[in-house]
């Protein structure tokens, strides 16, 4: 039986990626990705050659198959997502499944995180915090949903992208414009920035901005701080 390694790796600033993640890229026989394009730059600036193999939301089952394959060798393979941590927002749990249900061993070989980087810094006292990801698109279930989370009385992560982050900050200013947040964008990139503060002000600062850039991710306190 083979060992599946779940990478974590950058979210942004490449000096974030483990020592022992790099130990394990080099010992792996194949390393299955969501996107070979972006996995490639990172392993050809380790000096690391691996084959690789697609493993995005599509095609998810069809790899677990090909992977499987190689781990009934007895050969070790890996999976990684696009950045940070799989099976958080991306890919990565079926394979997962799929391999330890054949027998074989998976392990964790931990690393960056945008969801535990965000709480690190968001200043809140919470000692709950919920990962939502991404909301619906849709208009409607983005608001009831919200509505639901806000109802919960505990603080929630949400992952957005630049096209509707003001509709999502929007809609949080609207129905509680008192509760805190912690927005990071692009974190540990080049223009890394955080804003803190009650919901329709840090709304307000992003309504001054000509454009909205890079990924952002969202903490939602479970209430209103002074």
């Amino acid at each position: 039986m083979g060992t599946l390694y779940i990478i974590g790796t950058p979210i942004g600033n490449l000096g974030d990626l483990t020592f022992r993640a790099v130990e394990v890229l080099k010992s792996l026989d194949i390393l299955a990705c969501e996107d070979t394009r972006r996995t490639l730059k990172l392993l050809n600036h380790l000096a690391v050659p691996v084959p690789l193999v697609s493993c995005r939301s599509g095609n998810e089952e069809q790899a677990a198959r090909r992977v499987l394959r190689v781990l009934a060798e007895g050969k070790n393979a890996g999976y990684t997502s696009d950045a940070g941590t799989p099976a958080l927002s991306d890919p990565g749990g079926l394979l997962t499944r799929r391999a330890a249900g054949a027998g074989h061993q998976v392990l964790p070989v931990p690393g960056p995180s945008a969801f535990t980087s965000l709480v690190s810094v968001a200043g809140s006292l919470d000692k709950q915090a919920l990962f939502e990801g991404f909301l619906s698109p849709k208009a409607g279930r983005r608001r009831a949903r919200l509505q639901e989370l806000l109802a919960l009385g505990t603080a929630f992560v949400l992952y957005e992208s630049p096209r509707r982050i003001l509709k999502l900050m929007g809609d949080l200013a609207e129905l509680d414009g008192a509760r805190y947040v912690c927005i990071g964008r692009e974190m540990t990139k080049i223009h890394e920035e955080y804003l803190r503060g009650p919901a329709r002000e840090v709304l307000g600062l992003l309504e001054t901005r000509d454009a909205q850039m890079g990924e952002f991710s969202v903490y939602v306190a479970s209430k209103k701080i002074d």
